[in-house]
């Protein structure tokens, strides 16, 4: 469920939904500052662009082989902790933790990894403090819409959605910590992590960095970035996608990240239009269609997990009991384009937040 929507405006050109802006200290975000440099890998998991980006704040001449070499190595390592979680989470190996737990619905418990336990224990929680919008039993409506490479403007029979309805209910996932256990009350029940796993993999990655000694970066799944540290003292930028531009570059707004996560979900990355309305991928679990309460929402916390929990949540309650729910989670923040293409901004990033233009019209 997770999208490619918050830019870092310091990435690279190959990421889709790049946007350039001007730095803090007034460089171009495409090139190193004066006084420090990036040292960057890239590819692919958990479905998604993965870019890892460690800043080493001394001049560029400083740049070396070696150095690259050095913090290549750190950076392989974050990635190989990616890639190892996302083994343990994915629904496409049957082998996976998730995969069985799916399997075993209605009859049996199943051990896990201490970090699906971990996974699955957070998604409770924002389930409990959104009132069943997030819930990772969606996945019961798995086959019924076609938004991916199967992407078909139709809508599911009304009868079968009603009746998987029935099966997506977070109450009915059971953890026991000390068998370290989870399990699905009823037979047909299915979870996905997608909504929350790109997120935790993220933070896990920045472990991996700090214990090696890396105190600045980026790390961004998709459209989950964590910011860690610094850029010199100074903050990092990143952009929001202008939710109905036909440019995947364009941002509507700015922000300053410090030290905090930066994650959007929006309505238009796998989404088609039928009679005159959208439909988009993230489904409101209590429905078993799109949701409809805003464009896009761009959520800043301390994690981002937390970031990655809370964006498909406020998207599906809209701006009012979305905002309720942001200002409930300490340190969090959140920029809103509702249905109306107004944009709303949360308590703790106002006067942060700056609107570089007025989010585009569109269905």
């Amino acid at each position: 469920m997770a999208r490619f929507v918050a830019v870092f405006l310091a990435a690279s050109s190959l990421l889709a939904g790049l946007a350039l802006a001007a730095t803090p200290d007034g460089g171009s975000a495409a090139a190193p500052p004066a006084n420090g440099y990036y040292v960057t890998r890239s590819g692919t998991a958990m479905g998604t662009f993965v870019q890892i980006r460690v800043y080493i704040d001394k001049a560029p001449a400083t740049h070396t082989p070696q150095v690259e070499s050095a913090i290549g190595t750190y950076i392989e390592k974050a990635f190989a902790e990616i890639r190892r979680l996302e083994g343990l989470m994915t629904t496409w190996q049957p082998g996976s933790d998730v995969s069985r737990v799916n399997a075993g619905a209605g009859r049996e418990a199943v051990v896990v990894s201490p970090e699906v336990l971990d996974v699955v224990e957070r998604s409770l929680a924002f389930s409990r403090l959104s009132g069943g919008a997030f819930d990772i039993s969606f996945y019961a409506l798995k086959g019924l819409w076609h938004f991916d490479d199967d992407l078909q403007a139709e809508l599911p029979d009304p009868k079968t959605l009603q009746s998987r309805l029935a099966l997506i209910d977070w109450r009915q996932i059971r953890v026991d910590r000390s068998q370290r256990t989870v399990r699905l009350g009823k037979p047909g029940m299915a979870i996905n992590l997608g909504g929350i796993g790109k997120g935790y993999a993220v933070d896990a990655a920045v472990k991996v960095l700090r214990a090696a000694g890396i105190k600045d970066g980026v790390v961004q799944a998709g459209g989950d970035l964590m910011l860690f540290g610094s850029k010199g003292g100074k903050p990092f930028m990143a952009g929001v996608r202008d939710p109905r531009s036909p440019r995947p570059e364009d941002y509507f707004a700015v922000c300053p990240v410090l030290d905090h996560a930066f994650s959007t979900a929006g309505d238009y990355e796998r989404a088609f239009i039928k009679d005159g309305k959208r439909y988009h991928h993230i489904l409101d679990p209590r429905t078993g269609y799109p949701s409809s309460g805003a464009r896009s929402v761009t959520i800043y916390a301390k994690d981002a997990t937390t970031a990655d929990g809370l964006d498909d949540a406020v998207l599906i309650l809209g701006p009012e009991k979305g905002l309720q729910l942001v200002e409930s989670i300490p340190d969090a923040g959140a920029i809103i384009v509702d249905q109306d293409n107004k944009v709303v901004i949360s308590r703790r990033l106002q006067g942060r937040v700056r609107i570089v233009h007025p989010p585009s019209p569109g269905i």
